[in-house]
């Protein structure tokens, strides 16, 4: 199986080389990075092309042409690779490299959906909005509880996909909420998910992009959609 590393960056000119390099340090699993340049006005795409040199062939820098915003941004880089199993890292540092290695071995063991997850045993968020914490891990947990979605952590960004999943289901979302949309609808198809834990820490440096009551709608309508879905099935 071969590794593709998603990164969308907005604006990351702070921590998109320190991100890169610590992606490089950490994963010794043959991968490539592709850098998703999102609408950004600072110099993320000057540095991601000046990297590219530095570590030859394993760093790509593709452009989002369509409309600014993560799930864009995501999907144009799940668009513009190859590889069996692809990875979404954010620019800002909040996760943990190290779970990548863990996540590819329980690919190796045959799950098309595995899970970063904050809130399992092991798992831990440092940091970042009380509210933000307490809605997603509600949400995770009821979920996990309540309608046997197999991850305590459904709405993390950070999570490892078999390509086949990402081309196989049908997704609508526009924002942060693809990354719950993705493992639920796949989970309604029948694919493997499992979980593993991580660290997520909160920023520190550049601005966050995910505004909590803006995207809470498409959260909750995806929830509901789950609930009716297992209701119905």
């Amino acid at each position: 199986m071969n590794l593709s590393i998603i990164i969308p960056a907005h604006n990351e000119e702070e921590s998109i080389a320190q991100v890169i390099a610590r992606i490089e340090e950490k994963i010794s699993l043959a991968h490539e990075i592709v850098v998703v340049n999102d609408h950004s006005c600072d110099r993320t795409a000057d540095i991601v092309k000046d990297l590219s040199m530095q570590y030859k062939n394993n760093i790509r820098l593709v452009e989002n042409l369509g409309n600014a915003g993560f799930a864009n941004a995501l999907m144009t880089g799940f668009t513009n690779t190859n590889m069996d199993i692809v990875v979404p890292v954010m620019a800002d540092l909040c996760d943990d490299i190290d779970t990548i290695n863990r996540m590819y071995e329980k690919a190796l063991e045959g799950f098309d959906v595995i899970c970063g997850s904050r809130y399992m045993r092991g798992g831990i968020r440092l940091g970042g909005s009380r509210l933000k914490g307490f809605l997603s891990s509600f949400a995770g947990r009821s979920l996990y509880y309540l309608l046997g979605i197999p991850t305590h952590d459904i709405a993390n960004a950070f999570k490892m996909y078999r390509k086949k999943v990402i081309d196989d289901i049908e997704l609508k979302a526009k924002g942060f909420d693809i990354s719950m949309e993705i493992p639920l609808k796949a989970h309604y198809s029948g694919y493997k998910i499992t979980e593993v834990p991580t660290v997520w820490r909160e920023r520190t440096k550049g601005k966050s992009s995910f505004k909590i009551f803006k995207l809470l709608p498409d959260y909750l309508k995806l929830y509901s959609w789950a609930v009716f879905k297992n209701i119905t099935r």
